[in-house]
């Protein structure tokens, strides 16, 4: 009989790792540190809103190609709600009142660009090639010695959407993650950047059903289990020591290790893993959006960077937010609160109930250097695998590249199993 294959961390990466092993007829079995899974792709009740809400704000492209298998596997393939007006983006300057709606081509071939009314207002079809320079960076190239990090289109467009893709400065940011990142989109046409959104919560579309999926699969989930220490001998781990107990891995016995990379690196001896990291800042507020509020609007000119409108709440996302992990809560609500009532009409007086979430390694800086040390999927060890969006997919740290990572894992140990067999 086949061995188990232990994933560490319920994560989205953890997961994802776990449905494509169970899918395969793997034994599986999970081990999550929290009484919850889900990680940051999770929801909770918030006592301070009386409402569910997500512990960050994600945002997923029709082109995601991996994240939507996932949901597809677990059966939520229509947990995302679509923008009805397709690739279209809304933005506000909140400084000047203008507004605008990006609204891209479904080809390849981007003819939106010649029609003044698609595009960022006051610039030219010509501005739009300066990606281009990005695509032809070497590995070690920063953005900003790629492209001009200034003037109206970039701060109307490239720096929101590549600082929340990256939750890194673009300018210094690496240009290969950038690359890759516009590959999979702009560049495959607005057929691969509709965007999608979880209405009813991060959970209900992610975690919730993939637990379902699991258990049917015969796979077992074990909550409020953190690894202490892995026991290696050899090139091999032969035990997973989590405290209070133990577990003796078989010769066939395998581990997904899906957990942050400083507690990685705490547990793999000699790993090579991100050691920077940037925060976001999550604010919400218990109010009902006015009717036509769009379910995603960029915004520049000002502190607030996305708003995301939910049938019961507003919430705002704020990348690359060190500079506001001193600031006191009740001001950044404050803040942040007179933007969203002046864009959406709402009273700015009182303010309505809040929460601000501060997540302070919320993902790892993605500089060329810090993106050099992230590792493969493979370790040294024969029976362990790394997943994580941390790890090297070539992406930067997003939903998809999570799942990728998970599936990436996944296929790491299936093709340690066949080689393993052919040798024998």
């Amino acid at each position: 009989m086949a061995g188990v294959v232990h994933v560490i961390g319920a994560g989205l990466a953890g997961l994802s790792a776990a449905i494509r092993l169970a899918d395969e007829g793997r034994r599986v079995a999970v081990h999550e540190a929290a009484p919850t899974a889900g990680g940051r792709c999770r929801s909770y009740h918030d006592p301070a809103l009386d409402l569910v809400i997500d512990n960050g704000n994600h945002l997923l492209l029709s082109g995601n190609r991996a994240a939507l298998d996932y949901l597809a596997r677990i059966g939520a393939g229509d947990a995302l709600s679509r923008h009805p007006d397709g690739a279209a983006f809304p933005f506000a300057d909140l400084a000047t009142g203008e507004r605008w709606t990006l609204r891209l081509s479904e080809g390849r071939v981007p003819w939106w660009v010649l029609d003044a009314r698609r595009r960022v207002p006051g610039t030219r079809a010509v501005e739009y090639l300066a990606p281009l320079a990005i695509l032809r960076a070497g590995p070690a190239a920063s953005l900003g010695e790629a492209m001009d990090c200034a003037g109206p289109l970039y701060e109307r467009l490239w720096r929101p959407v590549l600082l929340a893709a990256l939750n890194t400065e673009p300018h210094e940011a690496a240009a290969g993650l950038a690359a890759q990142l516009l590959r999979e989109t702009l560049a495959a046409g607005g057929q691969a950047c509709h965007p999608l959104v979880a209405s009813a919560g991060l959970s209900a579309a992610f975690v919730e059903p993939a637990l379902r999926h699991l258990a049917s699969r015969g796979a077992a989930v074990h909550f409020g289990r953190r690894l202490r220490a892995l026991g290696f001998a050899g090139d091999a781990v032969q035990r997973l020591d989590f405290g209070d107990t133990s577990v003796a891995l078989g010769v066939e016995d395998t581990v997904v290790l899906a957990v942050p990379p400083w507690i990685a690196a705490d547990l793999v001896p000699g790993l090579t893993v991100p050691t920077t990291f940037r925060a976001i800042v999550n604010a919400h507020f218990k109010a009902t959006p006015p009717p036509g509020t769009a379910p995603i609007t960029g915004l520049v000119g000002g502190l607030s960077e996305w708003l995301f409108a939910f049938p019961d709440r507003l919430s705002v996302t704020i990348s690359g937010a060190d500079r506001l992990l001193s600031e006191p809560r009740e001001a950044l609500a404050e803040a942040i609160w007179t933007e969203i009532a002046g864009l959406t009409g709402l009273r700015a007086e009182p303010l309505p109930p809040w929460q601000i979430v501060k997540e302070r390694r919320a993902t790892f800086a993605a500089t060329p250097e810090n993106a050099a040390r992230r590792p493969p999927a493979r370790t040294a060890s024969r029976n362990l695998v790394l997943a994580g969006d941390w790890t090297a997919t070539g992406l930067p740290a997003t939903l998809e590249g999570a799942v990728r990572s998970g599936y990436a894992a996944a296929a790491a140990l299936q093709d340690a199993r066949a080689l393993t067999r052919a040798a024998a």
